[in-house]
């Protein structure tokens, strides 16, 4: 057939991407055209994102497609990251600047909205984990502030659905995306408005949602000139980065489990229906929506981001460190020396990580690692072994053998945590495609567009197209003696 291009927009926590898919005869090639970064802006007392800085990268990397391959386009779309917001008022007027999820201010507020609805009300409307960073918590604590922006709003769009806005003037949301914020019906397939009411947030401005893979509308005329593209269409591919993510994992059959590896570690299976009872709540498994009609049932799990935190406090002292060369310090370091609980709260905000992870060891009775490769083999360690605990809980909820472990995403490239995962598992691990959310994003634009008919068919392409690396598991017997010390972290 002949070749078909599309365009993804991939926006990280850390960097934003604009990547070319070119797809031809059963196969995909990605090709990174512009890179740029990311990150939180602190504005008096809050962290934002700097949404003209993103709106920036993503015009610089139309620009590179043009450059690169002239002004036709199939399609353009944009994944990011989960539960962050932007609000529109009247006319379409962008309110300031969306709030950085690991801003301070949902604080406490998770159990401060338990006393206006449960607990167990909030998991069984939406089978969403309990997270402070959730957009129900985010707004919560607006109306809280009584923060005049949420009193003049008309529409809240979340991240990839504000960067379709700011290209179309289309005012939507992904279900996917949607689907992260703990506003949503998992069951019910709408937005979860009595939950809203009972609340006391605002259901009027909930906007539209549209499945996986639809055209949203096409580049505004006046960025079409500024860019050098021909009026390409702009779709809602799977907006959540880690939607995409699993739409490109290579796996077949039932027998297996993804894990999206990069800031955070999601791990989990794809179901027909959500499993949404009290054994999931104590569980704490969140139910999000994937493509094809999928659920994406998951336990998020804080994951790189602790190194990447350890790295940046190096960093700031002097020791310009790159992660090739924590792993390789991290390899040589005593082996399950000290273990520590990834999803420790502390952990989850930045700043001075070494000192977080330090008093963490002496609270808990865990020896203090005693150098930089101790402290980052430390952390790969325990998150292997939350991903064992993850995995052990997805077999019991959902009555399913897992003997194999698809690491997708950019820790697919970290050979010593996959080794690990091997190893504390007992199950076998296939790394990569490290470019997953990338290939997912163009592959449901191609879904979206009737170049590709099915989520098996895109699956097929995954395997046609890119090299996965296997790691088989080997001696279990050290993992098994540290497993009960490690489950009984997080119990203190």
């Amino acid at each position: 057939m002949a070749q078909q291009r599309f365009l993804a927009l991939d926006l990280g926590a850390e960097s934003g991407r604009a990547v070319a898919g070119l797809l031809a005869d059963g196969r995909l090639e990605l090709r990174e055209l512009h890179r740029f970064p990311n990150g939180p802006v602190r504005v008096v007392d809050h962290l934002h994102w700097d949404l003209l800085g993103l709106l920036r990268g993503v015009l610089q990397g139309l620009r590179a497609y043009a450059g690169a391959y002239g002004p036709e386009v199939d399609g353009l779309g944009t994944d990011t990251w989960g539960v962050d917001f932007g609000l529109l008022g009247r006319g379409g007027v962008l309110l300031g600047h969306p709030v950085h999820y690991r801003d301070a201010r949902t604080e406490g507020v998770p159990q401060r909205l338990f006393r206006k609805v449960p607990r167990r009300e909030v998991y069984r409307r939406t089978g969403i984990q309990i997270m402070p960073i959730n957009t129900l918590y985010q707004l919560y604590a607006m109306v809280e502030a009584r923060d005049p922006l949420l009193e003049v709003a008309e529409r809240l769009l979340f991240m990839p659905d504000l960067i379709n806005y700011l290209l179309t003037g289309t005012a939507v949301s992904e279900y996917t995306i949607a689907s992260t914020s703990q506003l949503y019906d998992m069951a019910g397939h709408a937005w979860a408005t009595d939950l809203m009411d009972k609340a006391g947030l605002p259901a009027r401005i909930l906007p539209e949602v549209v499945a996986p893979g639809s055209v949203v509308g096409t580049l505004l005329d006046g960025l079409c000139a500024e860019v050098g593209l021909k009026s390409p269409i702009v779709l809602a591919p799977a907006g959540h980065d880690t939607a995409a993510a699993v739409a490109a994992v290579p796996g077949a059959g039932e027998g297996w489990c993804y894990l999206s590896s990069g800031t955070w570690s999601l791990l989990g299976v794809e179901l027909a229906a959500p499993i949404i009872n009290e054994q999931s709540r104590a569980a704490n498994f969140t139910n999000e929506g994937g493509v094809d009609g999928t659920i994406r049932f998951l336990k998020n799990i804080a994951g790189l981001w602790i190194v990447q935190e350890l790295r940046r406090a190096w960093v700031r002292e002097g020791a310009d460190l790159d992660y090739a060369r924590l792993v390789d310090l991290a390899e040589r370091a005593a082996p399950l020396a000290t273990l520590v609980d990834p999803n420790h709260a502390p952990f989850l905000a930045p700043g001075d990580m070494p000192g977080k992870i330090e008093r963490f060891c002496t609270q808990a009775g865990e020896p203090v690692p005693g150098d930089r490769g101790a402290f980052v083999r430390a952390v790969l360690e325990s998150l292997a072994l939350e991903y064992r605990r993850a995995i052990e809980g997805l077999e019991v909820l959902t009555g399913r053998a897992i003997e194999a472990v698809h690491v997708v995403g950019g820790g697919a490239q970290n050979r010593l945590l996959n080794r690990f995962t091997a190893d504390a598992t007992g199950r076998i691990v296939y790394a990569g495609p490290v470019e997953a959310t990338a290939a997912g994003n163009v592959l449901m634009q191609a879904v979206g567009v009737g170049a590709v008919g099915s989520l098996a068919e895109a699956r097929e392409i995954v395997r046609n197209s890119f090299e996965v690396e296997t790691f088989e598991p080997g001696e279990s017997a050290p993992w098994d003696e540290v497993y009960a010390r490690f489950a009984a972290l997080s119990a203190q």
